[in-house]
Parts: C-alpha cells; structure tokens; sequence
C-alpha cells in the first residue's frame, strides 16, 4: 500500500481531539454505555464530531477546524453542555483525566467494530488497558515537508504538553507516583515513541513503503506514534496530552501549540536533527514522572533546566505570536498552570484532603461538565 499524497491544508489551523470517561453517577466507575451516548448524541447540533473508542466505557469527541482561541474555546463549551446534557439523560456523568483511578482493566469490553476487534485480537490484553484517555491536537499544514519539518522541530516541546496536561496519578486504585501513567501504557504498543527522522514527503514515503511490505502496518493509523503525519488531514497530530479536567485547558494546550508552531516556522530558531533525540525518551520521561517539577536537557546546549522554567521562557519567547493569534488569554491560562500546578496536583490534593478516590472522580466529573 502506497503512502497516500500529503492533501494541503491552511497552515496553523487546529483540530483538537479529547478521549472522554463515561462514569456511573452511582459509585463512579466506568459504565459502558457509549452506544446508549452515541444513540442520545445522533442528532447533536455543531459543527463537531463524536464516536466510540476502543471500549465502552469510552468516547472521542472532534472539533470542527479551528483558527483562533475564542471560537475553539466556544465550540468545546458548547460540545461540552450537549454531551452533558445527553448523560445526565443516561444518568452517567462525563469526566476528563488520562486515566480512571480505579476502573480495573479486565472488566472493559471492546467496543464492536471491525477495527477494535483487530486490535483486541493482534495486542491482547493491552487493548483493554488502552481504556486511557488523551487529548489530541492537529496542525495544519500546507505540504508533507513542512509538516514533516515542524513534526521534528516539535520533539523537543513535548515534554511541555505532558506535564502541563498531566492528569492520571492514579491506576486501579493506586498512586502510581507519575504524573502521567497513561503514556506508560501507550508506550506499551510497539508502534509508539518517535517518528523515524524523515525530513521530505518522499523519503517518509519510502519508510512507508518498507512498513507496509513487511505487513507489520497497513495504515498510518497503526503508528502510535508521539507526534505523527495525518496525511488525509494535511496536519500533524501531536497526540502525548492526557486529556485535561476541563474544556478550558483543553483549548488553552491547543493554542500553546499553535503559538509555538508560528514561531518555529517563521523565526526558525534552530534546524531540527537526528541528534535532538538523544535526549528525548529522558525528557519524556522525566516530564511523565515528576510533571512540571521534572527536567528538561536542552539537545543542542546540553544544558538541564526544570520543565517549569523551560515552559515560563518558551511563553515569553511566543509571546508576540500570542498577540498575532490573538491567544492572550490560553497563553494566561497556561502561565497560570505552571505556577498553580497540574491537573495531576489537583487530583492527588483532593485525594490527600481525605476524599476517596469516588469522590475524586466525582468531582473530575463534575469540574468537567461544568457543574464545579
């Protein structure tokens, strides 16, 4: 199967995607009625998208093309009154959070479609424990080089978006002491971590090819890739963020992106290269382990900085591009995080208080659907 052509797109649009829990408002487990969701949502108004996601308990919802942060903003609070709405009809509650505190991996139930029963059948039991939950944010692209461009240029911000979307301290029951133990569980898949250093649409198109003639992808969507090319879209797809406790983050992460993406493209303040990812998986680890207090190693100067500090100075720097954007207000509510701290802070702060972990998950849901 050949690599399908690189479609334009008009660069720095976003589209942003968010993995939502559907939980019981009886004790705040996951409940599997996303087909009952869906059913309610068919006739849903907006110009966004819902569908399932590999288990039931589980739903992804899509944003129409965006182009700055107010009308973003407006659209994900108007999704999230509909999807409210809908689950207060099924008497469930919506929630964000990279993962469930205590939902127990072995009682999901894949969701039936062709393509999840393949996964299910090809990873196992990792399918089920793939019941996390991540925002994804799309960047337009005119062509396949530059997106390929901006995909490496990139590498070394994506400690920023985890620890500053960090929001799964907890699996089954447990603190496991990361701020973001979803992407642990991605990390699982064999087809994740880092895009091969392609620079140009046909060299990534050769790599593709080499792919798919072994028969161990048939897809671009087979890559779980960290940051990946979505050809069919013409974006990249930066897809490490857990899914925030609101749609307010969630839009403010996305515009952190775009503001970032304008100023790599138009101040090209470094060349990407290979040796950039000499220090990626210790970045990427440390900002899943300790969040924003974890480090950052600078590839090119070498030098070691708290991800706190790095994220302050990369504001600075964008923020002229924040002005153009008209972002000044995402660009708040991430200054804001870094100094209040993460969503991960907030559960685990609730948590310490004495509530149990239902009651911790009740109030992720309520936070979400906009209720406190």
């Amino acid at each position: 199967m050949a690599l399908e052509a690189f479609k334009p797109s008009d660069a720095l649009t976003l589209g942003v995607e968010l993995e939502l829990q559907l939980v019981s408002t009886h004790d705040y487990d996951l409940a599997p009625q996303a087909e009952d969701l869906l059913r309610v949502l068919r006739n849903h108004s907006g110009a966004w998208d819902v569908k399932p996601e590999i288990t039931r308990s589980m739903i992804e919802i899509g944003t129409s093309v965006q182009r700055r942060h107010g009308p973003l903003r407006a659209e994900l609070l108007d999704l999230r009154q509909q999807l409210s709405d809908g689950a207060r009809k099924l008497n469930i509650a919506i929630a964000g959070g990279g993962t469930h505190a205590y939902q127990h991996w072995s009682a999901q139930q894949i969701f039936p479609t062709e393509r999840f029963h393949y996964i299910s059948e090809l990873y196992g039991y990792l399918a089920k424990q793939f019941t996390v939950f991540g925002q994804h944010v799309h960047v337009g692209c005119e062509d396949g080089d530059t997106a390929l461009w901006l995909l490496h240029a990139l590498s070394r911000y994506v400690p920023h978006f985890i620890a500053l979307s960090a929001s799964s301290p907890y699996v089954q029951g447990v603190d496991t002491g990361f701020d973001s133990a979803r992407l642990n569980s991605v990390f699982a898949f064999p087809l994740s971590g880092r895009a091969p250093f392609c620079t140009t649409w046909d060299e990534f198109g050769v790599f593709f090819d080499k792919m798919t003639h072994t028969g161990v992808v048939q897809s671009m969507k087979d890559f779980y890739w960290d940051i990946r090319p979505k050809p069919e879209f013409g974006t990249i797809e930066l897809r490490v963020c857990d899914t925030p406790l609101s749609v307010e983050k969630a839009a403010a992460l996305a515009c952190y992106l775009q503001c970032i993406c304008r100023y790599l493209r138009e101040e090209r303040p470094f060349e990407p290269s290979e040796d950039d990812y000499l220090v990626y998986t210790f970045n990427r680890f440390q900002a899943c382990r300790f969040g924003l207090d974890g480090d950052i190693v600078d590839p090119k100067t070498k030098q070691r900085t708290k991800l706190r500090d790095d994220i302050l100075r990369t504001l600075a720097r964008v923020d002229e591009h924040a002005i153009d954007l008209q972002a000044l207000d995402a660009s708040r509510l991430i200054r804001d995080s870094v100094f209040d701290g993460n969503d991960a802070s907030a559960l685990r702060r609730l948590h310490a208080q004495g509530e149990p972990l239902p009651s911790v998950v009740e109030s992720a849901a309520r936070r979400w659907m906009g209720l406190g």
